[in-house]
């Protein structure tokens, strides 16, 4: 006679989410080892009561699949956390006050990092300069990020240790603004940053630790279980062999999917997957960027820009050699995914995994475009056709200042800005993120977004028939996800015999008005089998 196995861990609500109907229902859920052993009501999951065994129950409080963030930079996250947030300041004075309080309290940081400025919300909306940041501090150097991460700010210590002069000249994508004397004015748009950055980014290994520590930490707390890793415009900060120490030191509370550089050395891309493939680390796929964004006219569009009849941007690298990389990695078995903002980006990307199917043969792929800002209504039909992921962050919709936005493309192309619920409707498959740190790690922020659509208003929804259902958006950020990723079989929804990622929330979204969305958080995070987070547990501790 078998006797049954007793698990380690039982959860049970009134609202359990499992991902495969639209709505919660009572259960309780059964975990052994890392797996889901049962799911079934509180009288079917008794015999796996054992005298170790931790009994959690959450009244109607919801239990649902771990949240599995999309698109995300673990280590430029982890530096965020640890340097100034300038979001809310509205003027240049404010934000150099920000940056002077933040050095005075830190006065052994020899770099002073910012991120999130936005001259779009500020007074006169116009860019700062290095003069500003000169007169609060000079002998330390200064990077601010601004908000989309896309140019940067910076003080004339920092030019110094970068050797940037006005006879420097410009990146192969980007450009060092210069005043009509030739000199730099403290702003870097897109590459251009990196001449700064590498230098800022010159961390020792204990320091990366530290700054992964955080990330995990911070994860945990907000039920995010799975990341996808991407390859940013500076890849100095990602280390993955600090991430295998922290597996093999049973550290690494989240499964990190890498996605590194795209850029045509497919034999350094196939020994990094081949040397990161376990459940809890793994290369996924390849990561590149087709352009830019809209606050700084960088993103590549179809149309000259509303504000600038002479400009519609560029792509980062030629077409063809985009093409060719992509038809490349697509022959080696990897996914692709592509930074496109703009409309004429979207459209080089899909045109690109087009090229790649007639190439090689269609396959299953699940390459992705990331953001799909603005798309032209043409291509939105073609993620199902090519079978692309839509990989999108609709809380940047309100990050963006709205009318900043719409000036720049006007109010034609703003109709299918974000258009989730559009590209949903024609059948492609969706994935949400929060590409942090560009927008907080909290899903929450994305879910109200998702089905709200509010702007940077705080109180108007944009295009609000591109709203997406409560559980669409759930189910985007978790089994969305994981079929991204090839794992739609072992994560994503509560099932027996999945791996268990699993979150409790402190209640139940889809019995709160939507405005409570934003107030949610986390009670217990489960990873891999293993609580990693409580609440509870840590208010004491705090």
């Amino acid at each position: 006679m078998l006797v049954q196995q007793k698990a380690d861990v039982i959860l049970s609500s009134d609202a359990v989410f499992t991902g495969l109907t639209d709505q919660p229902h009572p259960a309780a859920i059964a975990i052994i080892d890392n797996k889901i052993a049962a799911i079934g009501s509180k009288e079917d999951i008794k015999s796996f009561i054992g005298e170790h065994t931790q009994i959690h129950q959450y009244g109607d409080q919801l239990i649902m699949p771990g949240f599995h963030d999309f698109h995300l930079h673990i280590m430029m996250g982890g530096l965020a956390l640890n340097s100034v947030n300038l979001f809310k300041a509205r003027s240049e004075e404010e934000t150099v006050q920000m940056v002077a309080d933040y050095a005075r309290k830190n006065p052994d940081d020899p770099w002073i990092i910012g991120f999130k400025w936005d001259a779009g919300r500020w007074d006169n909306n116009g860019l700062p300069s290095r003069s500003s940041l000169d007169q609060v501090i000079s002998d330390r150097p200064i990077l601010l990020f601004s908000l989309d991460s896309h140019y940067s700010w910076v003080n004339s210590k920092a030019l110094e240790i970068a050797n940037i002069t006005r006879d420097t000249g410009d990146p192969s994508y980007g450009y060092i603004e210069k005043d009509i004397h030739g000199e730099p004015t403290g702003i870097l748009v897109e590459k251009a940053t990196e001449l700064v950055a590498d230098h800022a980014f010159d961390l020792s290994r204990t320091d990366k630790r530290n700054l992964l520590r955080h990330f995990l930490r911070h994860a945990a707390s907000y039920g995010v279980t799975s990341v996808n890793n991407m390859y940013g415009a500076n890849s100095k900060l990602d280390d993955f062999n600090i991430m295998k120490e922290f597996e093999e030191n049973g550290e690494l509370t989240a499964r990190i999917h890498l996605f590194p550089v795209l850029d045509g050395n497919l034999e350094q891309a196939k020994q990094l997957r081949k040397h990161y493939a376990s459940d809890k680390l793994r290369v996924s796929g390849l990561k590149q960027f087709i352009d830019g964004v809209v606050s700084n006219s960088t993103a590549y569009m179809i149309e000259p820009y509303s504000d600038d009849p002479t400009k519609c941007a560029s792509p980062a690298f030629p077409p063809e050699t985009i093409k060719e990389w992509v038809a490349a990695a697509d022959k080696e078995g990897f996914s692709v995914r592509f930074h496109a903002i703009g409309d004429a980006a979207i459209r080089l990307a899909l045109d690109a995994y087009e090229g790649a199917q007639k190439a090689n043969g269609v396959r299953d792929s699940r390459h992705s475009i990331e953001h799909i800002e603005v798309i032209h209504p043409d291509d939105i039909p073609r993620f199902h056709k090519l079978g692309v992921m839509a990989s999108m962050q609709p809380g940047l919709l309100a990050n963006t200042e709205r009318n900043l936005y719409v000036s720049r493309i006007g109010e034609q192309r703003s109709k299918k800005a974000f258009a989730l619920h559009s590209l949903q409707e024609a059948g492609a498959k969706l994935a949400l993120s929060t590409d942090f740190p560009i927008d907080p790690l909290n899903p929450m922020h994305q879910i109200h977004k998702a089905v709200t659509r509010i702007d940077s208003s705080g109180t108007n929804a944009w295009n609000a028939e591109e709203r997406i259902t409560l559980s669409d958006a759930l189910k985007a950020y978790t089994h969305g996800s994981a079929y991204g990723t090839f794992r739609e079989h072992e994560l994503g929804t509560l099932e027996v015999g999945k791996l268990a990622d699993i979150v409790v929330l402190d209640r139940n979204l889809f019995e709160v008005p939507e405005e409570e969305i934003l107030k949610t958080e986390a009670i217990l995070t489960v990873a891999d089998g293993k609580v990693v987070f409580d609440k509870s547990k840590h208010a004491q501790e705090v």
